[in-house]
Formats: C-alpha cells, structure tokens, sequence
C-alpha cells in the first residue's frame, strides 16, 4: 500500500474520531467532512476507470447529505449551541435524515449498491464498516424518533430482500446485505449502546473475512465465485462458514448479537418491530444459502483434501483463524 493512502486512512479515521467526540453541531459537520475529503483519493484509481465514477456519485451524494446537516445544524446553533435532546423537531428530522443518505439505509439506498459496484474489495470493506460509524453514533446521540426509525427499518428490510434476488454480482449482494444489518443496527442503537458496539464489531469482523476472501480468489460475480471454489476444499468449508455466520444461523457468532438483540428490543415492547426483523431476516438468509449451497455441490474438478492439494498462505491463514474463532466464540458464556 502506498505511503499517501495510509495517510489519508489514518486522516479518515481522525474525521470520525473528531465527529463523534465533538461537542458541537458545527465540529461534528467538520469531522465527517474531514472524513468525506480523505476517503475520495482511497476510492479512486487510475487503473480503473469504474472506481473513478463510484467516487463521484458518492461525493455528491455526500455533499448533499452534508448540505442538509450543515443547513440543520445552522437552525440548531440559533437555539443551543452544544449537544442536548430538546432540540427544534424539523431541525432534528432533517439532521437524522441527512445522516440516513450518509449511511445508505433505505429509502436513501439507491447510491449505496452502484458506488459498491465499481469499487475494490478493500474499500467495499471500508464503505461497509468504518463509514457507519460516525452516522449511526450521531443518530443514537440524537434520540431518533420511534415511528421514524420503525418506517427506516420496515423500508430498509423489504428492499434489501426484494433486491437482492436474482443478483449475480457479489458486490451488490453484500451491498444489499450492508442495508439489511443497517436495520438491525438501528434498532440495536435504539435499544442500547452496547449492543450496537457488539453488533458492530462482530458484522465487521465477518464482512473482513468475507471480502478478503473474495479478493484473495479475484471473485466479483457468482459465476467466477463458483470457478474458485471449486479447486479447494478447504476454501468451500471457510466460506460457508462465514456466510453461514453472517447469516446469523447458529451456533455461528453471527446469532449472538440478533440473540440478544431480540431478547432487549422484545424486554422493551418492541415486539412489532421484532416480528418484521425476524421474519423478513428469513427471507434474506435463501440468498445466503443460495450462494453457500451452489459452491458447495458444484464440483467440477474439485481435489481431495490432502496436506498436498491444500496450498496455505498468511490470508487464507487468517481468514481459517477467524473463521473458527467466528464458530467457536458462540459456546462462550456471555
């Protein structure tokens, strides 16, 4: 990796550090700022033309979404200048709002799957976890009203499932898995804190396995999925397990956190919205499956496992060590 894109890493990571510490309207508008300027240079490339245009349409969609935080936080500053919950209820609606389209939960999805599109692994990986931090603390921070949240999630679920039937492009489909989390995710901010920094950590761990994976192989559609799987054994099992995990198909880690979110959001009358998770969850897992299950009994010149045929390298390494850690972790007492 280059010297300058680990400098604009860190400079990214210092945005969303700054806007979730801030104690203001205004310094949380600059940290996410600070955040947007640094990730345009790691999204772009010269040698790909596809991630040039991704990072255009994420740009000015975030500049956008940055005008209509910046005209919210402006009204907010005429009243109160530093963070409280009695705040103006438009000037808070437009604020969750913009901070909804920085995220890329539904109804404000439709950049979210085309930038993913035309971006590597490693930043799919980046716009998938880091860039949800700051959006989905400072909307925790602001209380987000019930019946909002309920309609973010209802939509967020129905879309992701609807959408990602009959998707080839493996992008897209942990993109629309991406809005899928982002519901439960609310919900789980909605509920506690803690839950959503257990939810988090566990949904970025799988998702680093996943795409490393995915870049490791060079896989970006189904069908070259399929191609890769098949001349290892071992990189069948570490993938099904992963998917499985993310999931949420026990005794993966991935159920732990929907198990005790469920629990908590059920504790706090919330059954409704429980209901919907569960049940429209169900329908996203077939396209799990159906990913899983075709690369596992598609066999074409699939070798035996042997110390021979498994060819290992630090990746694949870590990727096997995590994985089981993913599987393992679920018969710890919690």
């Amino acid at each position: 990796m280059k010297v300058s894109k680990i400098l604009f890493i860190l400079i990214m990571a210092m945005g969303t550090m700054i806007s979730i510490s801030a104690n203001s309207w205004f310094a949380m508008w600059m940290g996410l700022e600070i955040n947007m300027l640094a990730i345009i240079p790691i999204f772009s490339s010269q040698k790909n033309m596809l991630s040039n245009e991704s990072t255009i349409k994420y740009f000015i969609i975030q500049a956008m979404a940055s005008m209509i935080l910046l005209m919210a936080a402006i009204s907010m500053l005429t009243l109160q200048s530093f963070l409280n919950q009695q705040l103006s209820p438009w000037s808070n609606l437009m604020m969750n709002l913009a901070l909804l389209i920085k995220m890329g939960a539904a109804p404000f999805h439709f950049w979210f799957p085309e930038v993913m599109e035309g971006l590597s692994w490693f930043n799919c990986l980046i716009l998938m976890t880091w860039q949800k931090i700051a959006p989905m603390m400072l909307i925790i921070i602001n209380k987000m009203n019930l019946m909002l949240v309920s309609a973010v999630v209802m939509i967020s679920l129905i879309v992701s499932v609807i959408s990602a039937f009959n998707q080839v492009s493996l992008r897209k489909i942990l993109a629309f898995s991406s809005i899928n989390h982002i519901a439960w995710m609310l919900v789980a901010g909605m509920v506690s804190q803690t839950i959503w920094l257990t939810y988090f950590a566990i949904y970025s761990l799988m998702n680093l396995n996943i795409t490393s994976m995915l870049q490791k192989t060079n896989s970006f559609f189904t069908t070259q999925l399929f191609n890769s799987m098949n001349s290892n054994k071992l990189n069948k099992l570490m993938f099904s397990m992963n998917f499985f995990s993310l999931a949420g198909i026990p005794p993966m880690i991935g159920f732990l956190p929907k198990w005790i979110l469920i629990n908590s959001a059920y504790l706090e009358k919330l059954e409704l919205l429980t209901f919907s998770l569960i049940m429209l969850t169900l329908i996203m897992i077939f396209v799990y499956l159906n990913l899983v299950v075709s690369s596992l009994t598609i066999s074409l010149n699939e070798n035996k496992l042997s110390p021979k045929t498994v060819k290992m390298n630090p990746t694949m390494d870590f990727i096997m060590v995590s994985s089981l850690v993913l599987m393992t972790l679920m018969f710890n007492p919690f």
